[in-house]
């Protein structure tokens, strides 16, 4: 539920076509997990929603890395944090 973080849940009903044969993948892998079809689809696509969400935390940090911010070893990181005992 993290791509919805501080959003209050309001529940709206969206129809969507796809073809039979994807249905009857979308009804086999729901049977596999022990879902029904429509919450295994809400949560393929919340997957998805965090996935694209942290693709772009990793995107934004790799730029920040390619404009010089300072990176750090473990060794670094760990005598830093006083861990290095």
């Amino acid at each position: 539920m993290s791509a919805t973080r501080g959003i209050i849940a309001m529940n709206k009903r969206v129809t969507i076509e796809m073809p039979d044969e994807m249905m009857k993948l979308v009804e086999e892998y729901a049977a596999e997990a022990g879902a029904a079809p429509d919450a295994y689809m809400r949560d393929v696509i919340e997957q998805h929603l965090e996935d694209l969400h942290d693709i772009a935390l990793a995107e934004a940090a790799m730029e920040r890395i390619r404009n010089g911010e300072r990176t750090y070893t473990w060794e670094e990181m760990e005598r830093e944090l006083g861990l290095d005992d």
